[in-house]
């Protein structure tokens, strides 16, 4: 009698019900029972179903070796449905080790010639799974017939059947040579990497297949010029890499018919240089593909100076990991990685710049600069963005003086103005403005080069606001530092309208020049009726942003004109930052200042919340409410001096620092402070210091304490943590302890360091009893 048959869906659901493993082992055991039964009843109709069930116990971990000749049957079958769980079942049940599966050679043999291209592909693919020695001797001559049907589906399986072949039995080599050839032609993409792998294995294994394909050189290398410079197919490219696998494949091949052979190596040794100066290797496809570049480079007879250029590339990279490790090794090397710069390959001078601007310190800052900026002059255009923004930030760190911070933004600005960063003319102006007295200096330089040159975006818009701010100083021509000049009140206006009129100024910089011929209105002794003019015909004018700044001047001409000398005053100072002493300061004026604790971020407590670090017993934290402070402490705080008035509170008691982070030269230390008329408020200054060699980055610290409390974060002073223990980045805490309770803090670290990101979780409990109680 034959047993009813459940459908394998049935049992996947059974299996996946069970509850235990014991329940697991009773379902499967009966099912492999009803499994036997079936098998031995003959049931042909549902044989499939069933080895289709065994397969999944088998997949399992289970016992399934008696259905290995129920594989041989399906396998027989004329059916498709049963041929496909049978060859399944024959991957997966039979291997070498088994007379057994031996006996599926006839049957792969009959379905290799029956010309039906999905049984032809389940054959193919069970050949090359567990195909034997023996085999693969019996049907070679089969697969080499398939190697070239019309049919690109059955080529490509065939073609890593024929690899399975080579890698068995190396001596059948002989078999696919001329078939190979005519696959080198192919377009598609699985048949002509198949046909690489197979060509390559077939030279390993074989000297004759050797010296026979380095007669395909030429081809080989026609192929792998397609991909770099057109690409195969837009569909098999990663990360703007055109089909990385192919290009690592043919470049594997090359190695093999280049080495020791004179003729191949130089028919390749173009290719090779391109390849290594054209690829992108900032991502891994790249990398993988200049790796296997520079070995064939190294491995092949290649020429001498292709050799050098992959030595120099390999040690530069070397150097460039290794300098935030171990910096004075690697400065020692200094003139070699700025000769590297002069070099023709590009892939070496862009290593060779990374480097030298890594080597940059207050020591050698001058000569660095210097040469940085005899190679920003003669540069690739695809360089000279990285490079001027390097210059900018090791001038900005090193600077010995502002006069030679000024002159090497300027140079850098005149030389490649357009590849600079955008914060560029602000960091200037600040500098400028910052250095009084080099202001007459810098407008005669910014004038004589805005004289020379307007194409250049960034510099125009620095010397268009320093002429509107220090064109007096200009005029008066006093400044011994440089040559003199003597200008005029209509040159300095006829060079402000060259640059209003001219279709290389951008809207910005248009602005610039508008806004500084309005403060030239109140610098200069001649009449502004010229100034007048031109400031009204860009009333019109169809940039919304300079028309309704021309609106504004002409209204400021009009109805304000007793006021306008008021309003263009010279621009005062915005500091970005003082000294640490400053900070410091500012720091505890701020902890020690009671009126101040209005809420200036109202979604503090919200993000608290939202990131839920610790757990706590009370409801959702408020933010604190503001403290009126008695007459006595306003009065003291605005005078800043020492009062002894009957309302004044104590000073508060000295709570010691504490020190909760260190990793990699990145410290955090928290510094405490109670005011006097409030015990229950507590205020932590969060301050970290950088001792490394690299600046850490994108910094940010986030705070979260039990709900019983309530905690305001305010903005921390900067979001860079300069190296070698510059200016520390700040932020202040408050935290309200209403019910005396002992404090926990959990923070959360995230910054970039060493081009790395890095996010830090941990907890503080050992904070001074002091903080507290």
């Amino acid at each position: 009698m034959v047993v009813p048959s459940r459908k394998l869906q049935d049992l996947i659901e059974e299996i996946r019900g069970a509850k235990t493993q014991a329940q697991e082992r009773e379902v499967i055991q009966k099912e492999c029972a009803h499994i036997r039964a079936s098998f031995r009843d003959g049931d042909p109709l549902h044989r499939h179903r069933q080895l289709a069930k065994l397969l999944y116990v088998h997949m399992l971990g289970y016992p399934a070796h008696f259905g290995q000749m129920e594989c041989l049957k399906l396998i027989a079958s004329p059916r498709f449905t049963d041929k496909r769980v049978g060859y399944l079942g024959a991957m997966l049940l039979l291997d070498e080790r088994q007379d057994a599966h031996l006996l599926i050679t006839n049957s792969i043999k009959n379905d290799l010639n029956q010309g039906i291209q999905v049984v032809q592909g389940l054959a193919l693919c069970t050949l090359s799974t567990v195909g034997s020695a023996e085999m693969c001797r019996d049907l070679a001559t089969e697969v080499e017939k398939l190697l070239l049907q019309p049919g690109s589906y059955v080529r490509k399986k065939a073609v890593l059947t024929a690899v399975h072949m080579i890698r068995k039995v190396p001596e059948l080599s002989n078999i696919f040579l001329p078939p190979c050839a005519q696959l080198l032609h192919e377009r598609h993409h699985g048949i002509l990497l198949g046909t690489i792998t197979l060509i390559t294995e077939l030279c390993e294994r074989s000297p004759a297949a050797l010296k026979h394909f380095q007669k395909v050189v030429p081809q080989l290398v026609q192929i792998l010029r397609t991909l770099v410079t057109t690409g195969y197919s837009t569909e098999h490219s990663i990360s703007g890499v055109s089909d990385p696998f192919l290009q690592v494949q043919i470049l594997r091949l090359l190695r093999i018919l280049g080495r020791n052979h004179e003729e191949s190596s130089d028919t390749m040794n173009d290719l090779l240089a391109q390849v290594a100066t054209n690829t992108d290797t900032s991502r891994n496809a790249g990398n993988a593909v200049l790796f296997e570049t520079v070995l064939t480079i190294m491995d092949i007879r290649s020429a001498t100076g292709l050799r050098v250029s992959s030595h120099m590339y390999v040690a530069l990279t070397s150097l460039l990991r290794m300098v935030q490790s171990d910096h004075s090794a690697v400065q020692r090397h200094r003139p070699t990685v700025v000769e590297c710069l002069r070099e023709v390959d590009a892939s070496l001078s862009r290593r060779a710049l990374e480097l030298s601007l890594a080597l940059v310190n207050s020591s050698n800052v001058r000569a660095m600069t210097q040469e940085l900026q005899s190679f920003l002059e003669s540069c690739s255009p695809d360089l000279r963005a990285d490079c001027a923004s390097g210059i900018l930030l090791a001038a900005e760190r090193f600077a010995p003086t502002k006069r030679w911070h000024i002159d090497t933004i300027l140079r850098v600005l005149t030389t490649a103005g357009t590849h600079v960063r955008d914060d560029a003319v602000a960091n200037l102006t600040q500098l400028i403005g910052g250095a009084q007295e080099l202001h007459a200096y810098s407008v005669r330089r910014l004038y004589s080069a805005l004289a020379e040159d307007i194409s250049q975006q960034p510099l125009v818009q620095v010397a268009a606001w320093c002429i509107g701010e220090y064109g007096d100083l200009l005029l008066e021509g006093s400044c011994e530092e440089t040559e003199p000049l003597q200008v005029e009140e209509e040159d300095v206006l006829d060079l402000l309208e060259k640059v209003l009129q001219s279709h290389m100024s951008l809207p910005a910089t248009r602005g610039y020049a508008l806004t500084a011929l309005m403060k030239l209105s109140t610098r200069l002794r001649g009449d502004n009726n010229r100034i007048r003019q031109v400031v009204s015909i860009y009333g019109s004018c169809l940039d919304m942003e300079l028309q309704q700044r021309a609106v504004e001047y002409n209204t400021l001409f009009r109805k304000y004109d007793h006021m306008r000398a008021a309003i263009l005053e010279k621009m005062p100072l915005v500091e970005r930052g003082g000294t640490q002493d400053e900070e410091i300061k500012e720091s505890k004026e701020a902890q020690l200042s009671e009126a101040s604790l209005v809420p200036t971020e109202p979604q503090a407590s919200e993000l608290l919340d939202l990131l839920d670090l610790l757990d706590g017993t009370s409801g959702a934290a408020q933010p604190p409410p503001p403290l009126e402070p008695s007459p006595g402490d306003v009065l003291v705080h605005l005078l800043d001096l020492p009062c002894d008035l009957p309302s004044a509170s104590p000073p508060p008691a000295s709570i010691p620092n504490l020190r909760v982070f260190e990793r990699e030269g990145l410290q955090l230390n928290l510094s405490f402070v109670r005011p006097p008329g409030t015990p229950a408020l507590l205020l932590i200054t969060i301050t970290a210091i950088n001792t490394s060699e690299a600046d850490v980055i994108h910094f940010i610290c986030q705070a979260a304490v039990p709900k019983s409390f309530q905690l305001q974060l305010q903005a921390p002073s900067g979001d860079t943590v300069p190296a070698h223990s510059g200016l520390p980045v700040t932020q202040l805490l408050r935290i309200l302890n209403p019910n005396k309770a002992p404090l926990r803090l959990k923070l959360r670290l995230t910054y970039n360091h060493f081009g790395q990101s890095v996010q830090e979780i941990f907890e503080v409990n050992n904070l001074p009893m002091e903080t507290w109680q």
